[in-house]
């Protein structure tokens, strides 16, 4: 039976939602691997619209689930129902949507709050054993998940002291890494990846990216 691995996305675009470069080199990854992918997004508004073309903010609203079908190419699964039983593994691409949409990280910093369907599925999936991905500044939303409970997951979002320490303020664990690597949590199952928090390219996000799915693949 093919596995099926839940992607988790924020919206469509760098700046106010999934990073699409990311997203789509997940998805191209795991299609690769010839298992079943579930897009999974918040069916909410957007934190904000940015102009992608001038970094302007818009006038404008647009839902989460929505944008994230650009992205998808099709249906994307409302999160509040999908529960641990419906996919094999996570993974949550990076861009500032996973820090606004997710979590309102990009706006309180250590006084964030995150969505709660986000919450009760990072949890579920790591206490279920279940090997779960994250990118870019994703690593920070598994943490604020886990705050709460006696789970300290190792992550990296690269080499940023300041997020690196917010990480650890949560309670979880950082190490440093390269972009074309990958930091692994073997106890809890959980592989995470830098991506265009180090990444000046495609290119070289694609190896650090290429090495997460392959890491969650070879968990199943």
């Amino acid at each position: 039976m093919r596995k099926k691995i839940g992607v988790l996305l924020s919206g469509c675009g760098v700046f106010d939602g999934s990073e699409i470069h990311e997203a789509t080199l997940t998805l191209y990854f795991l299609d690769r691997e010839k298992v079943d992918i579930i897009p999974i997004a918040p069916d909410k508004d957007q934190l904000h619209v940015i102009n992608h073309n001038t970094n302007d903010e818009m006038q404008e609203t647009r839902n989460v689930r929505t944008e994230s079908a650009r992205i998808a190419r099709g249906e994307v699964k409302k999160l509040s129902s999908i529960s641990v039983g419906d996919i094999d593994a996570l993974i949550i691409p990076g861009g500032f949507g996973a820090a606004k949409n997710l979590i309102d990280y990009a706006v309180k910093g250590r006084e964030c709050t995150i969505d709660s369907d986000v919450k009760n599925l990072i949890k579920q999936i790591i206490q279920s054993k279940k090997p779960l991905g994250a990118m870019c500044i994703a690593p920070v939303v598994v943490a604020v998940a886990l705050k709460e409970t006696d789970i300290h997951p190792v992550l990296t979002i690269g080499s940023d002291d300041s997020t690196a320490s917010d990480i650890e303020f949560f309670n979880a664990k950082h190490t440093k890494c390269s972009v074309d690597q990958i930091a692994i949590d073997k106890e809890n199952r959980i592989v995470s990846t830098p991506a265009y928090m180090l990444g000046s390219g495609i290119a070289d996000i694609g190896k650090g990216i290429e090495k997460l799915v392959s890491k969650i693949i070879n968990w199943l």
